[in-house]
């Protein structure tokens, strides 16, 4: 018997005026897996995220965590059910030290301050505790971030571009650190982002997403090789767009 999903989204919809941000988006999200989430700007993944979050209700559809229906379900809520979220602009209390913000997040999750010593350093930035958020690099910022978010000891973590704004050779070593201490912890992953790099390398499964459909769920190496994905995502030209851009070359 396979094991019952951890999240379950089934048929979700949202339309802004004449814009379909979701259409009849299904797909279930399984305990411990990294998914990464891939598709132009615009293509709904985001919305996505958003809905799943509570940060936005969908028009109709409903989402399920573990069995229970979240569907519209405030932020806080949803996350004090065991679903966090870090921002591809990190939320940072830039005039406090890293230490401080992180016992900030304790506190407001009712965690000992004690902690915040250890949090930083399975997060590899006991360096920087004395250091001011708004002067750390883009790469440390972003695991400052996320680091704030796995406070609360959260079931699943939605990640927005990860690896936005870091140094193309911070990357991998952020993401290496970032995927160990989730790991370590069985924290489900759903990160979205525009590097395939870290999209192969990183996930177990990937969705595709595709004016406001997911266009193609399945392995990475599956979904990176089909062909819609591949000529509306990744940008690649095939078949009569690949024979024109030959003959144009």
């Amino acid at each position: 018997m396979s094991q019952s999903p951890l999240i379950s989204a089934k048929g979700l919809c949202k339309q802004f005026g004449a814009v379909h941000a979701a259409r009849d988006m299904t797909v279930d999200i399984h305990a411990q897996t990294i998914t990464g989430l891939i598709g132009t700007n615009g293509a709904g993944k985001t919305t996505f995220v958003n809905m799943l979050t509570g940060y936005m209700k969908p028009d109709s559809g409903n989402i399920f965590f573990a069995g229970r229906e979240i569907t519209g379900l405030p932020p806080r809520e949803v996350t004090r059910l065991g679903i966090a979220r870090s921002f591809q602009i990190p939320q940072l209390f830039t005039s406090l030290n890293a230490l401080e913000n992180v016992e900030i997040a304790l506190g407001v999750a009712r965690q000992p301050l004690s902690q915040a010593g250890e949090i930083l350093e399975r997060f590899g930035l006991s360096a920087f505790a004395q250091s001011l958020a708004g002067t750390l690099p883009e790469g440390i910022r972003k695991l400052l971030d996320i680091a704030l978010a796995m406070v609360a000891q959260p079931k699943v973590l939605l990640l927005d571009e990860p690896t936005s704004g870091v140094a193309s050779d911070e990357k991998f070593e952020v993401m290496d650190r970032v995927m160990k201490v989730v790991r370590d912890a069985g924290v489900t992953v759903l990160f979205v982002e525009h590097d395939m790099e870290i999209v192969r390398r990183y996930s177990d499964r990937v969705l595709a997403f595709y004016d406001g459909t997911i266009l193609a769920n399945g392995t990475p190496d599956d979904v990176l090789a089909h062909e819609q994905v591949r000529e509306y995502i990744i940008g690649e030209p095939v078949g009569r767009n690949k024979q024109e851009a030959d003959n144009v070359a």
